[in-house]
């Protein structure tokens, strides 16, 4: 019997193929090498003019550099990218660059009367035109 299980055991070794060994993510180790992607986004940053921070297209080679860095860095210490502590660390520099870059709140209102009227009268009138052509239609159809 335990030569059975010995066979058995390397059989199922055979067909579940070689393990990978397991690695643990080193969050101290990419602690440590995140802020150089903070400091290589922040160097980037200072070539464009602060007032076009909020303008994505302004720096989105920066930010995709930025975001290479922070995920080779947190693959390089067997982490999973993204993961709690770079998504911290990056919310840290979205905090340092673009807090003043929210969206302003759109007040919708109603378009002036001279325009609302055609804008539903229209409709109603095509539609009333469209049902009437249809009943005539169909009363002409008879006498044909």
């Amino acid at each position: 019997p335990v030569l059975l299980l010995w066979v058995n055991g390397l059989m199922m070794l055979g067909f579940a193929g070689a393990r990978q060994p397991t690695h643990l993510c080193n969050e101290s180790l990419m602690l440590e090498k995140l802020p150089a992607c903070g400091k290589s986004f922040e160097e980037m940053m200072k070539k464009v003019d602060s007032k076009k921070w909020c303008n994505l297209t302004e720096f989105i080679m920066y930010y995709d550099n930025f975001t290479q860095c922070t995920e080779s860095e947190a693959n390089n210490a067997s982490c999973f990218w993204p993961n709690p502590l770079a998504e911290g660390f990056i919310t840290g520099i979205h905090k340092q660059f673009f807090s003043n870059c929210t969206s302003e709140k759109v007040h919708w209102e109603d378009p002036p009367d001279e325009i609302l009227i055609p804008l539903i009268l229209i409709p109603v009138m095509l539609t009333c035109a469209m049902i009437t052509l249809v009943v005539w239609c169909s009363k002409r159809s008879d006498i044909l």
